[in-house]
């Protein structure tokens, strides 16, 4: 069975679409992307969500406000194979986030690469979270009550802090919600065999590192998947699609969290590709994944 053939009807026209991320058409890429995506934000419902673009330090970031104060916060890391994304990219899942999860959702604009390789995005995921517990009283938040969040490449900044936090190293989380994560720089059999998948194929998935590492050595605070010891890290809930390269390193993770004793809830979405809740966020299933991942935010902070 081809791929197109193990497609969700509702996402087959969507077979031929894929995510270049050669250097040479990088920009435009960008660009196109960008365009798209801020004409989508503009069309959200927002009602119940207060919306505020705020800078923290010299970081640029988005507030939803779901709930009212203090409430717990979730930090959130966009999608975009760290080469892409801004702020609109998961607009409407941040939305989603802090209506469903009762919530208040800072939305990280972080640097891209390959302008500003790794470790620089992470650098400012970090600074935001350090800066929404300092800060809590300010930003009307909870600094006791915090998650993480992240898709696609916003997973692997996500996952670090969850990592960080467990170390001591970064303040600390109740929870972390990571949907399509990128995980590991290392070949699985998903990226083996999903090498002309609508949303990201194989091959972006190695375009993308090489964007990101710059040509520095792999560590495990660049792919997550690398760090040996999870035993003590914050509870998980974990997403992830059928046809995506990236699907095996999010079912291994999930599996080694369950194993060092972290609780971790998993969901394989079948017939799916990677971002096909950006591709169609009013289909059915995309709704069955919002829901989820507000309920299990809700009881993680609530």
């Amino acid at each position: 069975m081809d791929i197109v053939e193990r497609l969700d009807p509702a996402l087959r026209h969507l077979a031929e679409a894929r995510t270049d991320l050669t250097p040479s058409v990088l920009g435009v890429v960008r660009d196109s992307l960008n365009q798209r995506r801020a004409e989508a934000a503009r069309g959200v419902d927002t009602i119940g969500v207060e919306v505020e673009n705020r800078t923290v330090g010299s970081i640029p970031v988005r507030i939803y406000r779901g709930t009212s104060s203090p409430a717990p916060a979730v930090i959130y890391c966009h999608s975009g194979a760290f080469v892409l994304g801004n702020l609109d990219t998961d607009h409407r899942q941040c939305v989603e986030f802090a209506r469903r999860g009762c919530c208040t959702v800072i939305s990280v604009d972080y640097r891209l690469a390959p302008e500003h390789p790794y470790p620089a995005a992470l650098d400012d995921a970090s600074a935001v979270l350090n800066a929404a517990v300092t800060g809590a009283p300010s930003l009307g938040i909870d600094a006791d009550r915090l998650a993480v969040a992240g898709s696609s490449a916003g997973g692997a900044l996500a996952a670090r802090l969850a990592q960080r936090a467990a170390t001591g190293s970064a303040p600390p989380v109740r929870f972390q919600l990571l949907h399509q994560p990128v995980l590991d720089d290392r070949p699985t059999p998903s990226k083996e065999e999903f090498v002309t998948t609508p949303g990201f194929d194989g091959p972006a998935a190695q375009a993308m590192w090489r964007h990101y590492l710059a040509g520095q050595p792999v560590t495990a605070d660049a792919a997550p998947a690398r760090t040996v010891e999870l035993a003590g890290l914050p509870t998980a809930f974990i997403t992830c699609s059928e046809l995506d390269p990236l699907r095996d390193e999010a079912i291994d993770y999930a599996t080694r969290l369950l194993r060092a004793g972290v609780g971790t809830e998993l969901h394989v979405y079948p017939g799916t590709c990677h971002g096909f809740d950006s591709l169609l966020p009013d289909w059915e299933i995309s709704e069955q994944l919002f829901a989820l991942q507000g309920a299990a935010l809700r009881r993680a902070l609530w």
